[in-house]
This record gives structure tokens, C-alpha cells and sequence, in this order.
């Protein structure tokens, strides 16, 4: 709860955080009515929006919110290894070079084409941060629907166990490899959009 707060105080005091918790309440809260906490009912943020969280933000040219990701370090405390291990087959994949992606999340406010542009930036933003800084794996919880689209764009992705009813949803979890052919992959499956950015982190964006 202290980590969460922290994070929390944080968030109204920079724009690009701000922009995302706040699309992060629109998608997940408003439109999924997925059942997650809200700060002053306009942002939301969980107990894994720690300092350890690393995020991937992609700005349009006014600064408002196109996409973004959460990424989590595996050895400590993420959504797969603390709420949903009982998807996993074997033991939940867990390392220095193992990251889990979550609160993907596509602002609403665009056409369906500019969604589909910003969304496979995202994805691309992923693998470039992911070889910039010695990932070799992503993990994840994806609703069914949505992990059918992740196995479609183009990298290396596979279930770690079948998946399983959770309320409405029914949730997969899954595992991303990261290596030299990932980029070739995508740009096969026409994800790929080069960004030219020289670096992605925790507080930094793309425009």
C-alpha cells in the first residue's frame, strides 16, 4: 500500500503519468469494468505501480496519450507471479532477463486506424526496449481474445499453461521470446513501424 501511494502522489505531477493512469481508468475501469482501484476517481493505479515499474509511454505532438505499457521485473512482485500463478503449468518464469507487460493500453480517444498505428508502435517500442537492455523474455496475463491477437504480431509467443474461467473472462498466460529475429518477425507480419527513439524508461515518453 505505501509503494502504491507513493506512485500515486507521483502521478499528478507529471503530465505523461498522468495521461496514462488516466487512460488506464477510461479503458480498464470504464469501458472493461474491470474491478480495479481508482485515484480521485480519474486515475488507475494498482499496488504493482511501484518504483520498480518501468513504463513505455508513446505521446502524440499536443502530449496527449497514444499508448502504453507496464513493465515489471519478475524477481519482484508482478501480476502472474503474485495473482495468477495457478495459470502457469510449470513454475512462473522468473529472472533478470524476464519482464512482464501489462496495462497495455491504447487510448480510446483516436480512429481505428490511428489505434491500430499506435498499438503496433507499442509493440515495437517492446521489442526495442527489450534488446536495448537485455530481455530475452516478456510474460504476461492476456484475456483469450486479446492473446489471440499478441500470437499474431509476428514474435515468438506461446501459452505457459491452458487457459482458465476467471469470472467473465477466460485468462491465458503467456511468454514472449526476445532475440535477434524478433524484429524480422514483426516486420513479416507488418507490426513492425520504426521510431527512431533513443531510449525508452521508466518517465520517459515517445512523441
Amino acid at each position: 500500500m505505501t509503494d502504491q501511494l507513493t506512485r500515486a502522489q507521483q502521478a499528478p505531477g507529471d503530465a505523461a503519468m498522468r495521461a496514462m493512469f488516466a487512460a488506464r481508468k477510461r479503458v480498464f475501469v470504464d469501458m472493461l469494468q474491470w474491478d480495479l482501484p481508482v485515484l480521485e476517481d480519474m486515475y488507475e493505479i494498482d499496488q504493482f505501480d511501484t518504483p520498480s515499474a518501468e513504463y513505455l509511454i508513446l505521446l502524440g505532438g499536443a502530449g496527449e496519450h497514444r499508448a502504453s505499457a507496464r513493465l515489471l521485473p519478475t524477481m519482484g512482485p508482478h501480476l502472474l507471479g503474485n495473482l495468477y500463478p495457478w495459470l502457469c503449468d510449470e513454475a512462473v518464469p522468473r529472472g533478470a532477463a524476464i519482464w512482464e507487460i501489462s496495462r497495455f493500453c491504447v487510448d480510446p480517444d483516436q480512429t481505428a486506424s490511428e489505434r491500430r498505428t499506435a498499438r503496433d508502435e507499442l509493440v515495437t517500442a517492446l521489442a526495442d526496449y527489450a534488446l536495448r537492455h537485455d530481455i530475452s523474455d516478456y510474460t504476461g496475463v492476456a484475456e483469450w481474445n486479446w492473446f489471440q491477437k499478441i500470437m499474431r504480431f509476428g514474435w515468438s509467443c506461446r501459452p505457459l499453461g491452458r487457459a482458465a474461467d476467471e469470472g467473465p473472462s477466460k485468462l491465458v498466460a503467456l511468454r514472449i521470446r526476445i532475440d535477434a529475429d524478433t524484429k524480422a518477425g514483426l516486420e513479416r507480419a507488418g507490426t513492425y513501424v520504426p521510431l527512431g527513439l533513443a531510449d525508452y524508461a521508466s518517465g520517459e515518453t515517445a512523441q
